[in-house]
């Protein structure tokens, strides 16, 4: 199936590469259980393989699971590289891409077969992309937000920190420096504290210094001022909406099976361990051993031999994205929270290694105590210390 938003196209083939049916179906569910029990029909033997495993692709996938049908899901891009092989080189239409995804389903034996992850796994993946698309909207609207307030106030653009949440707050209500001078440092400081700013009677006395050092009023002042409010409201709506998804994520967390046995490990706090679960569906059964885990996440080096090279290691380029990124950042807050992974770091940086290398090297060790620890079902257990004997 080569999947697209509105319709798809389906080719069947056989063992041998023949092409039995080739034909495009509307992305709906009528039309798509029509598809399923034609090519049932011609044979119950059956492998589905798409090239991709969401969006346009759910319903489909959804309903092939309802069927106990057998699923496979090659990448874009593995259906790209492998098109230009085929006859027609590299001229692309929906039906050589549909017959290239059938045959490299046939002939490859290393493709796993695609399990849609549970309730849970679903939720917390919808939750945690929404999460992050709204800390990068954040970012842009403070980029944004600079930009325009250095344009009026540079010297209060400069001295406020806009990551937090009072200098924000100071801007909904004070953008130019007129403004900032009369309403006075103490005037600015009640105005913060009615609102439950923590530091007000600094962050007013560090306005009024940037005030005081600029006494110029620029042209278009007036207007800008306005839009440097309505983006620090925009930046203030943005904080709440990721509270409240930090919320629903971390209640939804709580819920799964394997939610306290993730949380055990050093590091791995709610948001982290809802990442590693929309990540990999919570069922390590999928991937059957932590070294294929780890090649998922990007952990495991592939060789990149030629020649007289040899033991040249490099990161694979195909990984999740998503997966690596909590596992660094939980290795990264272990290291100050647990001995054993101190310890590890440590020694990597003594063996000569960089403080990303190292704590890549850390990430990898801690996934395969995860792994163990989802598969046995335990919370992590710290070694005990070695005495020596009396």
């Amino acid at each position: 199936m080569d999947i697209g938003k509105e319709h798809h196209h389906r080719v069947v083939i056989n063992a041998d590469g023949e092409r039995l049916l080739s034909r495009r179906v509307l992305n709906g569910e009528a039309e798509l259980l029509e598809l399923i029990g034609e090519v049932l029909a011609i044979s119950t033997d059956v492998l589905w393989a798409v090239d991709l495993n969401h969006g346009g692709a759910a319903l489909l996938i959804g309903l092939l699971h309802n069927h106990d049908q057998p699923m496979a899901c090659l990448t874009g891009l593995a259906v790209y590289r492998a098109a230009a092989t085929y006859k027609g080189g590299e001229g692309k239409t929906d039906a050589k891409d549909a017959f290239v995804i059938a045959d490299q389903a046939r002939m490859r034996k290393d493709l796993g077969l695609l399990r849609p992850g549970d309730e849970i796994a679903v939720d917390l993946r919808t939750l945690t992309t929404r999460r992050l698309d709204v800390v990068f909207d954040r970012t842009r609207q403070i980029n944004r937000l600079r930009a325009q307030l250095q344009e009026i106030f540079p010297a209060l653009e400069r001295s406020l920190e806009l990551v937090n949440k009072g200098s924000v707050m100071l801007l909904t209500g004070y953008q130019t420096p007129a403004a900032i001078r009369r309403a006075g440092a103490k005037r600015i400081e009640t105005w913060l504290k009615n609102r439950k700013v923590r530091g007000a009677a600094a962050l007013a006395k560090t306005a009024v210094e940037a005030a005081q050092a600029q006494q110029t009023a620029l042209p278009g002042e007036k207007l800008a001022a306005a839009m440097v409010a309505r983006l620090a409201k925009g930046v203030m709506a943005l904080d709440e909406e990721i509270a409240e998804l930090d919320t629903l994520l971390e209640a939804r967390f709580r819920e799964h099976p394997h939610a306290e046995v993730i949380r055990g490990l050093p590091g791995m706090g709610p948001k982290l361990g809802a990442d590693f679960i929309a990540a990999t569906g919570g069922d390590m059964d999928a991937f059957g051993s932590a070294d294929r885990l780890a090649g998922f996440a990007g952990l495991a080096p592939r060789p990149r031999d030629s020649g007289r090279v040899s033991g040249n290691l490099r990161r694979p380029k195909r990984y999740h994205r998503g997966l690596p990124r909590s596992m660094y950042l939980s290795a990264m807050v272990s290291t100050t929270t647990c001995p054993a992974s101190k310890a590890y770091y440590q020694r990597k940086r003594a063996e000569g290694k960089g403080h990303k290398p190292a704590l890549l090297a850390l990430a990898r060790r801690r996934l395969n105590v995860l792994w163990a620890m989802i598969r046995e079902g335990q919370c992590y257990q710290g070694s005990p210390p070695v005495t020596g004997a009396a």
